[in-house]
């Protein structure tokens, strides 16, 4: 297993309790942590599996040792988006795959992590090779065993042999029987997983651009969503107003999705995209009309029970509250710092309450309640 994030890490506490799983990471602080059984993420149930389960799993930092006896190779990097390029920075994923198909001439190398919708067949093309596959993965920060154990569906881009063996692996770890396992070309699973996470965007940009609608006409919108979410064709979930979608995923993956239909007509992709800086300059103006002088921020996690910041919604509301010269105060217990992006990071709950006249937080909690006249969210329903 390259990689020790939420994929990686999960993935390899599912599949060490039938099988012998090796964690490769460049970093000796999570190979240490790891071999203590520790998690390298914020997951209950990775941390409890650790500690009460029987698992074959240990990690490393030296590639010889994870590569050299592996009947499989799982890559978990990180691909961030290039704002430069438009398309995912698949550096590391290359890297990787070079590496193992150097150092192990038998393995299947299955990519985990979100590329571009072609990227597997250039790989192959690259280094002539059927051994270098795709699979998706669908998991949620804070939930990402959970989501392995009980998984929604198990989708490998390959019929061989060793795409089937895989594919029982993850059947064999999960707790849920009964998954539908489907076996199609990398190439179309590279799709479906960009394609899904940008319909959960459009969404969730929905049931946004319905709150500001309600916003501006002074309307419940509560009762608007579960009306229309009555509807068993509509359903609830995705369905809490926020202050747009964030988070590692969900951002990229459209963007990168919109770049990967530079030759093909479409309105609909390149508007999900859009839309999330229009919601994030709606919810910032509706904080300014409150005319604070001083603005607090509550956790600039992407949700509740993450550890995540990258390309949380908040974000981009507290850029935009500092860009109009009002002073940001940060309240973020992850946080070991004394600034945040020039703003102050208050580390006293408390004195964070006092000193702020508006409380921004997109997801509510209940230490706030006692101060609910000063914050501004749109957490209608608690939950993520």
């Amino acid at each position: 297993m390259v990689g020790s994030g939420y994929v990686g890490m999960s993935l390899s506490v599912l599949l060490a309790q039938h099988s012998d799983v090796t964690v490769l990471d460049i970093d000796a602080e999570r190979v240490n942590k790891i071999n203590s059984k520790q998690s390298t993420v914020a997951d209950k149930e990775i941390e409890l599996f650790l500690v009460e389960k029987s698992l074959s799993l240990t990690a490393t930092l030296d590639k010889q040792v994870a590569y050299e006896d592996a009947r499989f190779i799982v890559v978990t990097t990180p691909t961030n988006y290039d704002t430069d390029t438009n398309c995912f920075d698949t550096s590391s994923v290359d890297a990787v795959v070079s590496d193992a198909l150097e150092l192990n001439i038998d393995a299947l190398v299955i990519i985990k992590s979100t590329i571009p919708v072609g990227h597997t067949k250039l790989l192959q093309e690259r280094h002539v090779t059927d051994r270098v596959i795709f699979s998706p993965e669908f998991l949620r920060e804070g939930q990402a065993l959970k989501d392995n154990l009980y998984p929604s569906r198990i989708i490998v881009g390959s019929q061989s042999k060793a795409a089937v063996e895989f594919a029982s692996l993850l059947q064999q770890g999960a707790e849920k029987t009964d998954v539908d396992i489907l076996f199609i070309k990398s190439i179309e699973a590279e799709a479906v997983k960009l394609f899904a996470n940008t319909y959960l965007a459009m969404r969730v940009s929905f049931f946004n651009e319905l709150d500001s609608y309600s916003l501006t006409h002074e309307l419940d919108t509560k009762n608007i969503i579960e009306g229309v979410c009555l509807d068993e064709r509509i359903g609830d979930g995705y369905n809490n107003p926020s202050f747009g979608y964030g988070g590692y995923c969900l951002p990229k993956d459209t963007k990168q999705l919109l770049t990967n239909y530079d030759d093909v007509p479409q309105t609909l992709i390149k508007a999900i995209v859009s839309s999330n800086t229009t919601r994030k300059d709606f919810i910032a103006e509706a904080i300014l009309k409150r005319n604070p002088k001083v603005v607090g921020f509550f956790r600039l996690v992407m949700k509740s029970g993450s550890d995540n910041f990258r390309s949380s919604a908040i974000q981009g509301i507290m850029k935009r509250i500092n860009a109009k010269g009002l002073e940001v105060v940060v309240f973020e217990p992850e946080l070991d710092a004394e600034e945040f992006f020039g703003s102050k990071v208050e580390t006293d709950l408390d004195r964070f309450k006092k000193m702020c006249d508006v409380i921004v937080a997109n997801r509510r909690a209940d230490c706030l309640t006692d101060v609910s006249e000063k914050c501004f969210s749109r957490d209608l329903f608690g939950e993520n």
